[in-house]
């Protein structure tokens, strides 16, 4: 995990590496999920500081965690990369711009509210963050169905199903694609045992 950053830096080097690669994710991207998008690319493709598998098992263990999407992935990340010390600079590196522009937007908002350039703006944002989520979901799509498709496309349906048409919580639906996990991986296993 994480070897090409672990391999041949101090600690310190690769603190700074992490906070330096998550506060720009941070400044860039403007919501949990276009970070972790943005993550994905940065650290497997141009990085190569984790596999595309690892990286998808980060996003499902983010998808279930409680908080912030772009604080617990890149507190996932920082971890696997530095243990706690590098959980600690990649939250830091990505709570920092917003925090700084929070500031800003304080202090200015009577102007920033009132400008006609700023809503536009927004409106153009909004319409990045979609694709970005979009990539997310094909690429989450594309990697669950790398073996078969008929077992991922129903949970996928059932999913969606139980979170249009039910007022339940989605603590149950976690739950219940865990439990269809499980079921899945131990009908895979007696699969194997019985074909050997």
């Amino acid at each position: 995990m994480a070897d090409k950053l672990r391999g041949g830096k101090s600690l310190f080097g690769r603190l700074s590496a992490l906070f330096l690669a998550t506060f720009s994710i941070s400044a860039t991207a403007n919501s949990g999920y276009a970070i972790i998008a943005v993550m994905r690319d940065d650290f497997v493709n141009r990085r190569k500081w984790f596999t595309e598998e690892e990286m998808n098992d980060y996003i499902a263990i983010v998808q279930s965690c409680p908080g912030p999407l772009a604080v617990t992935s890149s507190m996932i990340v920082g971890y696997q990369s530095a243990g706690f010390l590098g959980s600690l600079a990649a939250v830091l590196g990505v709570i920092t711009p917003p925090f700084a522009v929070m500031v800003l937007v304080t202090v200015f908002y009577q102007a920033i509210v009132s400008n006609p350039y700023v809503t536009v703006f927004m409106r153009g944002m909004q319409m990045g963050v979609v694709a970005m989520l979009l990539d997310i979901c094909i690429g989450l799509f594309r990697d669950a169905t790398k073996k078969s498709i008929a077992y991922p496309l129903l949970i996928m349906a059932l999913s969606f199903l139980y979170v249009r048409l039910t007022g339940c919580s989605i603590m149950w639906l976690a739950l219940g694609c865990g439990a269809a996990g499980v079921v899945k991986a131990l009908l895979v296993g007696k699969k194997a045992e019985e074909d050997d």
